[in-house]
């Protein structure tokens, strides 16, 4: 448990970021050069290379440089640990609202 922690952390620290978010959902259409997806933002090179590095090392994104172009791919199972996460969520708090449901209905039924 203490692992699945870790990792989902690390997924939500890469999606924090608004260019991450914006890399991802560039990547959800297809694979795409480095290149092409610098272009798209108003930073210098060096920098985006750090938010691929942030992508990559969470397991997000995959590069793969063949010559002098590295391309990027989403890894579209990775994000099942955020869905996951939130399918897990959203049963906590689904069950303590059933729970608070049923206690506010006997306390009516009770006064009754």
């Amino acid at each position: 448990m203490a692992q699945y922690s870790v990792e989902v952390d690390g997924v939500f620290v890469a999606l924090a970021d608004p260019t991450r978010r914006d890399v991802i959902r560039r990547l959800g259409r297809g694979p795409t050069s480095v290149g092409e997806l610098a272009a798209g933002f108003p930073m210098t090179l060096p920098s985006f290379m750090k938010h691929v590095r942030t992508l990559e090392a969470n397991g997000l994104i995959r590069t793969v440089k063949t010559g002098r172009v590295r391309t990027c791919v989403l890894n579209r199972e990775r994000l099942q640990l955020v869905d996951n996460w939130l399918d897990e969520q959203r049963r906590i708090w689904e069950d303590r609202t059933d729970r608070l449901e049923r206690f506010v209905t006997d306390l009516q039924e009770d006064q009754q």
